[in-house]
């Protein structure tokens, strides 16, 4: 069986990247080719820093079909940068180091030659600098999709957030029908394609017991009519459900994805339960887009003590595809 590359965007160069991709490599292996975008330089740096040892195969986007890859060695497409400039402007040439890691990443994508996509961290504030709500959002524009949505993945329990990055004050003025059946749409088709099963996704309330002192009561106005009205497409959706309990073990296992209302309504649910055995999937896109469920954390750089767990996750998923 011919599997097609997965192309992996090291991301922000001062994170914990390096570190588990080089655990991820020690401890699995793959059967589709990995092609590695990031600073030779850097690479180089770290595998000398973390003690790893592994020959470098250094790839050409010309020549790069006709290429026989496995991963024997590290396939790598060097990203050249100013580094020797990196400690006076450290933001912008991170910056300009991961946007053009990201244009070759999508060229390569675009082309046809792999349908399978994975990014390393990356410090959102510092990167889309308030133009993007976060990294799904900056991907999507990249290849002009409007309906995306950011599924938490795990073989026991999913969560997708309607909202992402937003603050909690804009959060209620951007609920609705149509932004919450797309959402429902999207984890659908995901699942029936992928996981070969109609997912049952419980749907959270946005106020505290879906209960509201205001006037306008949301669970009750917009998500409660939203809710029926999915029922009768043929979408297994329930609830409102308070996001309070929904969480509790006798009533996940009810189950397959839990859609929250604003970010860390279910992400940090998700995160308490499966720390990091869990992936994110940017839906929506024509190709798979993943990301391991965790960010730069820079203060653990080079202190070799991060789980490569969720890259390892993520690895496996697109191995099947």
């Amino acid at each position: 069986m011919n599997f097609k590359p997965i192309i992996i965007v090291a991301g922000q160069p001062d994170s914990i990247f390096f570190e588990v991709f080089f655990k991820a490599l020690k401890k699995k292996k793959f059967k589709s080719p990995l092609i590695l975008i990031a600073s030779l330089r850097i690479l180089n740096s770290q595998m000398k820093r973390l003690n790893f040892k592994k020959k470098i195969k250094l790839l050409g986007l010309k020549n790069l079909k006709k290429q026989k890859l496995n991963n024997k060695s590290i396939n790598l497409i060097h990203v050249p940068s100013n580094f020797s400039h990196f400690k006076k402007n450290k933001i912008i040439i991170s910056n300009l180091y991961i946007k053009n890691s990201f244009k070759l990443a999508f060229k390569i994508i675009k082309s046809g030659f792999s349908h399978k996509l994975i990014n390393g961290p990356v410090n959102k504030s510092k990167f889309l600098n308030k133009k993007f709500l976060g990294i799904t959002e900056y991907i999507s524009k990249s290849f002009k999709v409007k309906k995306v949505a950011m599924l938490i993945y795990n073989d026991e329990i999913s969560v997708c957030p309607v909202t992402t990055h937003l603050p909690l004050k804009l959060v209620t003025k951007k609920i609705n029908y149509l932004l919450i059946k797309d959402k429902v749409e999207l984890i659908n088709n995901f699942y029936i394609k992928n996981i070969g099963l109609k997912p049952k996704i419980a749907i959270t309330g946005i106020n505290p017991h879906c209960e509201s002192i205001l006037k306008l009561n949301e669970d009750t106005k917009i998500l409660l009519p939203t809710i029926r009205r999915l029922k009768k497409k043929g979408y297994n959706v329930y609830g409102p459900i308070p996001a309070d309990t929904v969480f509790l073990k006798q009533n996940r296992t009810k189950y397959n994805v839990i859609l929250g209302m604003y970010h860390d309504q279910v992400l940090a649910p998700i995160k308490a339960l499966k720390e990091y055995d869990a992936i994110n999937i940017t839906l929506g896109l024509p190709f798979y887009r993943i990301s391991p469920d965790h960010g730069p954390n820079e203060k653990m750089v080079n202190k070799n003590l991060s789980n490569p767990l969720s890259l390892i996750k993520s690895i496996e998923f697109l191995d099947k595809k």
